[in-house]
This record gives structure tokens, sequence and C-alpha cells, in this order.
């Protein structure tokens, strides 16, 4: 792998500008942040492509991922655009011997982040995902206070998001282009998961409730579950469980809940707030809460600049990114099948 002096020799761009939360200005500030150096656009809408020249002056625009591959000397591409079309279009970059980051989720399915994992070995080039969220304040205190066996032995994680509400009009809702109900704050939280337990995946089972939305959204046979369920079990006994749903009328409180229990307590946490519920030594009940440390996502480009320039440990290797796609490519199945599924990686 291609080793810079320093991180302003990377040149960085993006595939996809502007659309939701307006991502491609983000990821390319972050990147400047880190010392990258923007270079490049590549984006079907002209709109967007003039709003990136105004963002950052003098960059490339390119109106397909061809063109700009052609004629850009971009050294990595981040690939901001629908789920479905990461594993194409990162394939494409990767055999051009660019640096890939994809937005969250790497791909759709397991055989996709496999193909695409091949491809970036075997071209030699950088493959990671957009987890940024793996230094959200939430899980890095979470982490840091499971590990000093505040709540003892953990053995099982609940991992929730969702109400009761029809589902937005917008591809994020198509079962084909965005995988389906779990994929979107659900890679998040099973991301969040894997940082606490430290064992392997052996089996998945998923479970979901479709029909009742689907007539009242553009997409119909093609809607997202209204409800997607998996219990994932490990090699050391944790099994967690992940639940994201648009049918709950009795939904938890806060936005994203991961509820780890252990033998001596159990530890609460969504986006804002914690709590760390224990006993004392009279057995009472002892229940104390906070708020969360700000997050720290500007390490994620941070890393990704100090390894392509350091030689500095990956953080989200490709091979780590593929783990929550894994489950939730086995909880899909499983849902179709009825049954579970063992794990093929670990």
């Amino acid at each position: 792998m291609k080793k810079y002096k320093t991180a302003s020799e990377i040149r960085v761009g993006t595939i996809g500008y502007g659309g939701a939360f307006n991502m491609g200005a983000q990821h390319l500030r972050e990147m400047l942040k880190a010392g990258m150096t923007p270079c490049a656009v590549a984006e079907l809408d002209p709109a967007r492509l003039e709003v990136a020249k105004k963002d950052f002056p003098g960059i490339e625009t390119y109106t397909s991922v061809t063109e700009m591959l052609k004629k850009s000397d971009v050294d990595l591409v981040t690939i901001i655009t629908p789920h479905n079309t990461h594993a194409k279009l990162a394939l494409q970059c990767l055999k051009a011997g660019r640096h890939v980051v994809c937005e969250k989720p790497l791909a759709i399915t397991t055989g996709e982040c496999d193909a695409m994992i091949a491809a970036a070995r075997k071209n030699g080039v950088m493959l990671s995902t957009y987890h940024n969220r793996h230094w959200d304040g939430n899980i890095m205190r979470a982490v840091q206070v499971i590990r000093t066996g505040a709540i003892g032995e953990v053995y099982r994680i609940e991992a929730h998001m969702g109400g009761w509400a029809q589902p937005r009009d917008w591809w994020r809702c198509s079962k084909s282009i965005s995988g389906g109900i779990l994929y979107d704050w659900g890679v998040h939280l099973l991301e969040y998961s894997l940082q606490i337990v430290n064992a392997d995946i052996v089996e998945v089972s998923g479970f979901a409730h479709k029909g009742y939305w689907a007539p009242r959204t553009p997409y119909k046979d093609d809607t997202n579950e209204d409800e997607g369920f998996a219990v994932v079990r490990f090699s050391n006994g944790v099994w967690l469980t992940l639940c994201i749903t648009s049918l709950d009328s009795n939904p938890k409180e806060g936005h994203g809940v991961l509820e780890i229990t252990g033998t001596e307590g159990s530890y609460v946490m969504d986006h804002g707030t914690w709590k760390l519920i224990g006993y004392d030594s009279d057995g009472n009940r002892v229940v104390t809460s906070g708020k969360n440390p700000p997050g720290e996502g500007w390490r994620f480009y941070q890393n990704i600049a100090d390894h392509l320039t350091n030689g500095e440990k990956l953080v989200i290797t490709a091979e780590w990114a593929r783990r929550p796609i894994h489950i939730l490519d086995l909880a899909c199945r499983s849902a179709e099948k009825g049954r579970s599924l063992p794990a093929k990686y670990k």
C-alpha cells in the first residue's frame, strides 16, 4: 500500500454530494480537518455540483464515477450514495487503485462485503466504512464503565429503536435499496454492541413483521418491514437482541437505546443520557444517571490519515465493518427461512 509523507498529499473526493443531511460537504470538511486535500466530486445532479464548487472553490466536478476515475488523480474516495449502490461503486474504485470509504452500511450482503475486501487486498488499497459513531460519547463511556466491572459479567444486550409512525417516502424506506428496516440505525447499534461483546458470533435468528405500512407508501411491495428483530448468540454465552420498529406503540425512552445487563447491574444508554442500575450491600436498588460526554467522530478521518501516512493501525477495518452486515444479512435470511442460521464470520 502506498504511504504518503504528509496527510496533505492524500487527495480526496466523494461520490455523491448534498442530498440527505448534506453529507458530501460534511465528509470533505472532516477530511480537510484531518489534513487531507479535497479535490473531486462525482454527482449526477448538476445543481449539487454547483453547490460543491461554492463550498470548495476550485474542486473538480464530474457527472460520472468513470469520468472521475479516468481524469482525476484522487487517492481516496468516499461513497455517499444509497446502500444498494455501495458495493458496485466501491468495486469500481478499488479496481482503479483508489482507497475507499463507504458511508455505513458497508454493503447490504455478506457476499458484497467479501467481494469488496478481496478487491481491496488484490489492488493493495484501503477499504473502510464511515463508522464515526464508534467514537460517540455514549458508547465510549459505556465501554469504559463496563470494563471496570461496575455491572459484573455482561450476559445480555438489548438494542432498540423506533416508535409508531408511517415510514417516510424516500429510498431508506425501500427494502431493495436500503436493505430493510434494520440497516440504517441497526448497523450503528450493532457496532456499539460489538465493542462490548468480545466473542465470536455463533448464530443469528431473524424475525420480521411486514405489510401494515406498505399499502400507504409509494414502494408498496418493496416497502421496508414494519419491524425487524434479531437475536445473536455469541461463543461466550452472551446474547444480543436488536429491534428496529415502526409499529411500537409503547417505545422505550430515548433515541437509540442500548441496555447492557450484567450479573451485578445494568447500564442503559441512549444518545444523550446514561443510567447505571445496581444494588448496595443491603440489597437496595441504587440508580445513578447523567449526560453522555460529547462524541469525537473527527477521530475517524484522523485515523484514516494517520494510517495512510504513518502506518497507524486502522480502527474501522473492512473486516470489522463486515461483522454487523453479516448479522443483518443473516437476520434477514433467517426471517425468510424461519430458522436460525450459523455465522460464517466470527
